[in-house]
């Protein structure tokens, strides 16, 4: 990269000038919706085109690849590493298991995933909508299916005005056939982590699936294919809230796309004309190569809008053309309002026009080296570290939640109708419903032993064991097992009020065990169990 302008103005090469107007100008007030109109952005080359097609690489992987991972959990449980199991009220992700009532694992998910976009957009605005939205990275999908059918910019812009022949309805049905196969592919992708893929693949092929799977499919592959192929920016002005909310999240060290015009102004299409007559001019030689590689059809140059998605792109299209011009990159660049602001004063105590990016003239006549550029020791400020705080916060509680969590659980539900039996005998009855959770894929034998009522027996509906103090019940692996057991309690050892104990179960082999506290009713009081 060549950092000193040609000496010689007649050096200055020659910049082909897009006659083109931003589709969305901040210059125009709009109405509450407008109509679509067609945007042909022109394939941008440069360090973060690049970034953006490894970004589509690895997440569009990461979508369609994920439901073929296998993970071994044993002979009792799904091979598959990602799997959402509504059949069984499941959720498999690796090594990790989710029943229904640890649902707050999911719930806290949620919670850092919308603080971390806050601490993203705070820090670097709104990336997530430049490299990592699906809406960005599905769109991007298309418009690569279309540049390769249609050709880039210019030869969509012929082809849509062209008349209708044969050539333009070949492209065109070879296009959005393809933009539908990939929305079939969406669908079909998705459709698989609720099932086992490759059966759930077979079923669909050969027509056995069931109809809710077809009917995602349809209505997935119509979402994609409208999204990505025929609304693309609509999408982002209308129907997403996050350019309005993201308003909020930026103060002046946030880092955002920003055209420096106190470099680029005053703007001249005839550079040369102007530096051999003496006049000031900026870099910026309106070429508009910024506004063809927009894909909102935004012109960054009048500064920040809603429609700017921060992609990046109007960079790596600014970057060449200050490249074949022999100056700094730059012009176009991430940058906070904070050093904008600083170097417009620079500009205006100048005094002479546009300021050199490398060196800006003192007070004295000296020059030195001025110009703020971005320090990203300011991304560490006390509003992101707060965001960072909440995110690590919440992540490090469902850590210590899920690696402290028990795998086997007992609930006991008291019958409440009726609440207590007086035996022939004299003694006391009362019924549980007892209910051992397994929360591991391989079956266990779990005893079940009363604590308290030193003189009381139990005794489980369906086993042909004798009353006793405990009992061994064999539990399936990865289920609830519900079993139906009585307490007798003789009748001069049961006082007037209600007395409480304990049912503890427990895993030899483990160790682990579960307790749940219980109530013992005898007559005239008439309570019913607690834990």
């Amino acid at each position: 990269m060549k950092n000193q302008n040609p000496s010689d103005p007649a050096d200055l090469p020659v910049i082909e000038r897009a006659d083109v107007q931003p589709v969305n100008s901040a210059k125009v007030r709009k109405p509450l919706y407008e109509a679509r109109k067609k945007i042909f952005p022109k394939r941008a080359s440069g360090q973060f085109r690049q970034f953006k097609w490894l970004v589509m690489a690895v997440t569009l992987g990461i979508y369609y690849l994920t439901p073929w991972i296998r993970w071994d959990r044993g002979a009792y449980a799904p091979d598959q590493a990602v799997l959402i199991d509504l059949a069984h009220r499941r959720f498999y992700f690796f090594f990790i298991e989710i029943w229904p009532q640890e649902f707050f694992f999911v719930a806290g998910l949620l919670v850092m995933a919308g603080f971390g976009l806050f601490l993203i957009t705070s820090a670097v605005g709104r990336a997530w909508c430049g490299y990592t939205c699906p809406q960005t990275v599905w769109t991007d999908l298309f418009l690569v299916v279309e540049r390769f059918i249609e050709g880039d910019r210019n030869a969509r812009i012929k082809l849509d005005t062209a008349p209708w022949s044969f050539d333009k309805l070949r492209k065109r049905v070879v296009k959005h056939a393809v933009w539908l196969v990939i929305g079939v592919l969406t669908g079909g992708a998705w459709i698989f982590y609720f099932a086992d893929a490759p059966s759930l693949l077979k079923e669909v092929v050969t027509g056995e699936a069931a109809p809710v799977a077809y009917m995602t499919i349809a209505i997935l592959t119509a979402t994609t294919y409208l999204f990505g192929g025929l609304m693309r920016e609509q999408v982002c002005i209308y129907m997403c809230p996050w350019p309005r909310i993201q308003g909020a999240m930026l103060d002046e060290n946030s880092l955002v796309v920003t055209y420096n015009d106190w470099r680029g102004e005053p703007r001249s299409r005839h550079a040369k004309k102007a530096a051999a007559a003496g006049q000031a001019v900026g870099d910026c030689v309106d070429c508009n190569a910024c506004v063809v590689v927009c894909p909102m059809g935004i012109d960054i140059r009048d500064g920040q809008q809603l429609e700017c998605i921060t992609c990046a792109l109007c960079i790596d299209a600014c970057d060449g053309v200050m490249d074949k011009l022999g100056k700094p990159r730059g012009l176009i660049a991430y940058a906070t309002l904070a050093e904008y602001q600083s170097n417009m004063a620079l500009a205006t105590d100048n005094g002479a026009g546009p300021i050199d990016p490398q060196r800006v003239r003192k007070a004295d006549g000296g020059f030195v080296d001025q110009v703020r550029h971005f320090d990203w020791r300011v991304i560490f400020r006390p509003r992101s570290l707060l965001y960072l705080g909440v995110w690590s916060a919440v992540g490090i509680a469902m850590l210590v939640a899920l690696l402290t969590r028990e795998r086997l659980e007992i609930n006991v539900l008291h019958d409440r109708n009726p609440q207590y039996v007086l035996e022939s005998s004299g003694s006391i009855r009362n019924g549980y419903t007892l209910r051992l959770l397994n929360m591991i894929p391989a079956p266990r034998d779990i005893t079940v032993t009363l604590d308290g009522l030193p003189q009381a027996v139990m005794k489980v509906n369906g086993m042909q064991e004798e009353p006793g103090r405990a009992f061994i019940v064999s539990v399936e692996p990865d289920e609830a097992t519900t079993l139906k057991v009585y307490v007798t309690l003789p009748g001069e050892a049961v006082v007037e009020r209600a007395e409480s104990f304990r049912f503890i179960a427990r895993d030899p082999q483990s160790g682990e065990q579960a307790i749940y506290k219980a109530t013992f009713n005898g007559p005239e009081q008439g309570r019913g169990g607690r834990k």
